[in-house]
């Protein structure tokens, strides 16, 4: 599979309320990182991470991400193909950088292309 879900982001209205559900009823490790950002390590499998919610009085979601190799002609692809682009390609300092796109139906979908390591 050359474009996997690699990562689930739950972006919430009350991210301490959804942290100590969520440790409670799974085994997951949550823990705390810079900019108010939580990582999900589940063990094996996709993780994820946590935030508040960046807009506010909207619902709380989910939302996944899936590996590219790049997100700015990923994003050129998609409005081809008549999707648009809700987040311009954002460099995450370090690790890569993600996008967010809506599909023709209304559905969105994050794009992740992992910082290449030398």
């Amino acid at each position: 599979m050359s474009n996997p879900f690699v990562h689930v982001e739950l972006q919430t209205q009350d991210p301490a309320k959804a942290k100590k559900f969520y440790k409670g009823l799974f085994d997951w490790e949550i823990n705390d990182m810079p900019m108010d950002y939580s990582l999900i390590e589940v063990g094996e499998g996709t993780g994820g991470g946590m935030m508040k919610n960046p807009v506010p009085g909207t619902p709380s979601t989910w939302r996944a991400y899936v590996l590219v190799a790049d997100v700015a002609a990923s994003m050129k692809r998609a409005k081809e193909l008549g999707g648009t682009v809700v987040k311009d390609k954002t460099e995450v300092p370090g690790m890569g950088w993600f996008g967010v796109i809506v599909d023709p139906t209304g559905a969105a979908l994050g794009l992740w292309q992992a910082k290449m390591h030398k």
